[in-house]
């Protein structure tokens, strides 16, 4: 199974909102590692690896949680996967 990356920017109201542990909670669906983390101007930056289809979906899974209605816009670069993380976590 190839596996790939997908660093995904959020913007909208996604801090202060519970997004980041929203996106933690999740993984425990999907076979994703990563993190999650805030940015200083007010977005939120995931970097989560896996399998093509696997992120896809976990992506969707985030646009569809109680959190998606916060996201005003996403920005994804794909790349292949450095696996560099051994599970998910949060940072900061």
């Amino acid at each position: 199974m190839k596996r790939h990356r997908v660093t995904n920017q959020y913007s909208g109201r996604v801090q202060g909102v519970g997004f980041r542990y929203t996106v933690r909670t999740l993984t425990h669906g999907f076979e994703v590692t990563g993190t999650v983390r805030n940015l200083e101007d007010g977005r939120v930056e995931l970097l989560v690896e896996g399998a093509k289809e696997e992120l896809e979906a976990f992506l969707d899974a985030i646009r569809q949680s109680d959190v998606g209605q916060f996201i005003r816009q996403e920005q994804a670069c794909w790349s292949e996967a450095k696996n560099e993380f051994c599970g998910f976590e949060i940072t900061h």
